[in-house]
Order: structure tokens, then sequence, then C-alpha cells
């Protein structure tokens, strides 16, 4: 209850806070490529249940329709303006939206597609699903270059399946079995320092 209390109250005064820049990166990513300011995708939630993550659009319109759905290297599927907002991860902030709507928490195992999630091990895919997604945790932390890291695999996807995915999965429960708002603080300092403190 607290948690929950905690992530409305900090979303709802971020987003009052926030909204000149959200306006500037609406527009920026209308002037730079054709296409809605939003991107939605299915994620699985907590205990399981699909909902649709918002994220301000990094890529042309269509690029869900094209190769993967991971993210490696220089995609080019990427926009100038998408690029920016990727490397500060401005583009995660729409899920502030998500967070009030309670689909989402500020901290937790970051949300994964239905296809990966196929692919946890049964006992840990209880575990790791038993709270809410959040938008952020240690595994973002830790693997904030994600993209650069599998660029330099001759097979990306094998590697994000085999190496970088057991990986988040161990860091989500060790969130799950510790967690408290106290942890929560702590991961969003961090998250914050790492973003803007360098």
């Amino acid at each position: 209850m607290a948690k929950r209390l905690f992530d409305l109250i900090v979303a709802a005064v971020a987003l009052l806070l926030l909204w000149p820049l959200f306006a500037i990166i609406a527009l920026a990513i209308k002037l730079d490529s054709p296409g809605p300011v939003f991107f939605r995708q299915e994620r699985v939630g907590r205990h399981g249940v699909p909902f649709r993550i918002h994220k301000f659009r990094t890529m042309v319109d269509d690029a869900a329709l094209r190769e993967r759905e991971i993210t490696v290297g220089d995609d080019p599927r990427i926009t100038r303006v998408g690029a920016f907002l990727r490397r500060h991860k401005l583009d995660e902030l729409a899920q502030l939206f998500d967070v009030l709507q309670g689909s989402m928490s500020l901290v937790g195992p970051r949300p994964e597609v239905p296809r990966y999630v196929q692919q946890y091990p049964a006992p840990l895919r209880e575990k790791v699903l038993s709270v809410r997604p959040g938008i952020t945790d240690l595994a973002s932390i830790e693997y904030r270059r994600e993209s650069e890291l599998l660029a330099r695999s001759d097979d990306p996807e094998r590697t994000y399946v085999q190496e970088v995915l057991p990986r988040k999965l161990q860091y989500a429960e060790q969130y799950v079995e510790h967690a408290t708002l106290w942890t929560d603080l702590r991961l969003l300092a961090r998250t914050l320092q790492v973003l803007w403190g360098r």
C-alpha cells in the first residue's frame, strides 16, 4: 500500500512538473518523422496480465513490422530525435502514465514482451511476475548500454536470450526478495545519478 501511494504521488508530481518537457519532446518527434508521438507495445505485467506500455516514439512508424524486437547498436530504425531520447532515457518518461494507471511501478523488474516471458523458468516466472513491473530497476542500470553489447555479438538474439535475459532475471529475483520502499528510493537515486550525474 505504501509503495503504491508513493508511486502515485511521485508520478503525479513528476507529470505536473515535466509537462513542458513532454510538449517539447512531442513537437520534436512530430517534426522529425511522420507518425504518432507515443509508441505502444504489449508487455507482460503483474500476474502475467498483458498491458500496453507507453514510450515516446524513437523509431520510424512501421518499426514494429521490421526485423527484431531488440535494439542493436546503431539500429537504422531509430530516428535522429529518437537517438537523443534513447541516449538520455527520455523516451521512458512516458511510462509515468502507466504508473498512474496502475500497470507499472516506478521501480520493479522491467516488463518484457510475451515471447521472452515464455522463456522464463516456470518458478522464476511466477516470482518475477508477482510484482508490478517498473520504469527502472538494477538491470536497467547495469544494462543501460545493452544495444552496444548486443551489437558486438554475431547473433544478438541468441546473446540476449542466453546471456542477458538470465542475468536480468537474477536481478529481478533479488528485487522481489528484498523489495522495500527504501530499496526503491535507493534505486531511483542511483538511476538519476547514472543518467544525469555521470
